[in-house]
């Protein structure tokens, strides 16, 4: 039946991609510059991981394609959240400058 179906793997929740610390509760006194700097690097870290299984899977050292097509799919969605994030931002930043004016 298809409703008895179920997955099983490896499967990590959405959030668990980026390591973002939840907001809730007290503030540990990083810096928005900081928390945005430790976003990027975990975002690039996912791209590099990705270089790699790509390279792996290329030259022969690795035959799991199904990791290669994973780490592919976190740095492309880290990359397009930290797009979206950016662009929000950006969006904040020329409506709080074209208030003030």
């Amino acid at each position: 039946m298809m409703a008895d179906m179920q997955i099983h793997g490896n499967m990590e929740p959405l959030g668990s991609a980026l390591k973002v610390k939840s907001p809730v509760g007290k503030s540990e006194g990083g810096s928005f510059a900081d928390t945005l700097s430790e976003a990027l690097n975990e975002v690039n870290d996912l791209q590099i991981n990705a270089d790699k299984a790509i390279e792996a899977l290329v030259t022969g050292k690795s035959k799991n394609i199904h990791e290669t097509m994973i780490a592919l799919g976190k740095a492309e969605l880290a990359f397009k959240l930290t797009m979206q994030v950016r662009n929000k931002v950006m969006e904040a930043y020329k409506e709080i400058t074209s208030t003030t004016v």
